[in-house]
């Protein structure tokens, strides 16, 4: 999320929003927010109604809908223009996406 919100400006003036969502509680994103100084919204994903509906749902360690680490790209309309999978590993590649946010526009 650090990498993220130190990165959030340029997707800013490319022209998107960025966002973060996670499975953790509504109280836990609070002090994440706090704790790392994040200047997006970071939305929980407490159902997991997110993690399922975007397909990237898996089985971790023996608990199930676990969201794999992935990005979406989603224009005003709501209509998703790119999807992203990453493994556990790994971190996303914010130049491919924001990349990606300038030839959408």
């Amino acid at each position: 999320m650090e990498l993220l919100r130190d990165r959030s400006e340029e997707f800013r003036a490319a022209g998107a929003q960025p966002y973060a969502i996670s499975r953790d509680s509504p109280w836990t994103h609070v002090a994440w927010t706090q704790a790392l100084d994040l200047d997006f919204p970071l939305l929980s994903d407490w159902n997991a109604e997110a993690t399922n509906g975007f397909g990237v749902a898996f089985e971790f360690r023996g608990l199930r809908d676990v969201s794999a680490r992935s990005a979406f790209l989603v224009d005003r309309d709501g209509t998703v223009r790119g999807a992203w999978s990453y493994e556990t590993s790994e971190l996303p590649d914010f130049d491919e996406l924001l990349a990606a946010v300038r030839a959408m526009l």
